[in-house]
């Protein structure tokens, strides 16, 4: 043992060259105090690392759309008419609150041909059966444009109800309520309709603006005729 440490002294105040011509026990000794850097293996911790990384990166979850957006159609992909995707998903979303207002006020509609009572009933009981018929056909249009667009059409109750701005009543109203309960809800329809419309004109979606030019022009008068029952 003290003839290793002499040598290591020795090897410590010795020239490279002199220690390759030394004894063995010098050799040794040189070859334990002068320990290995070995690069290679750090590298693979890097590249461990990195792999890693993309590995996280890869499970992330991806995001999910903001709260009512429509939902895209794997058509939607090869979809190419001239109309940009954003431009065809905010035109979408447009007429995605048209129908969910639409649905709503011809149930409500629908309801009060159910249930007026009173003097003018046989006058209102046929007046609400014109409006939610035509409105029941006109539902067809507006879903079938959103489908068109590459976009599924909302089509539950509770899609709906997160989507419109009319409110069902909680109770059956007097005939009187009903029709101002009709006239509002007609009006906001126009309103929303009119909303999507400058959307899709700004799209240039004349199919789109053409659809809800005819949707306005039923509900404004929906709305004018109730109203002049209320006079």
């Amino acid at each position: 043992m003290a003839k290793a440490v002499k040598a290591v002294k020795k090897a410590v105040n010795t020239p490279t060259s002199n220690v390759a011509s030394g004894s063995p026990e010098a050799k040794a000794a040189v070859k334990t105090a002068s320990p290995a850097t070995p690069a290679a293996p750090a590298k693979k911790a890097a590249v461990k690392k990195v792999a890693k990384t993309k590995t996280v990166a890869a499970k992330a979850p991806a995001k999910s759309q903001p709260e009512g957006t429509p939902v895209v159609s794997p058509s939607a992909l090869n979809i190419d008419i001239g109309i940009s995707a954003t431009d065809r998903s905010a035109v979408a979303l447009e007429l995605s609150r048209v129908l969910a207002d639409s649905y709503t006020l011809y149930l409500m509609t629908h309801n009060f041909h159910w249930n007026v009572t009173g003097p003018m009933f046989k006058t209102l009981h046929e007046l609400f059966m014109t409006q939610y018929t035509e409105m029941w056909q006109a539902l067809d249009d507006i879903a079938e444009r959103i489908r068109a667009l590459g976009y599924y059409a909302p089509g539950t109750y509770a899609e709906f109800e997160k989507l419109a701005t009319i409110k069902q009543p909680s109770k059956v109203p007097n005939a009187t309520e009903m029709v101002e309960l009709l006239v509002k809800g007609n009006e906001a329809l126009a309103r929303v309709a009119r909303t999507a419309f400058d959307r899709a004109d700004k799209a240039d979606d004349q199919p789109t603006a053409d659809l809800l030019t005819q949707r306005l022009d039923i509900h404004e008068k929906n709305a004018w005729m109730l109203r002049s029952l209320l006079a």
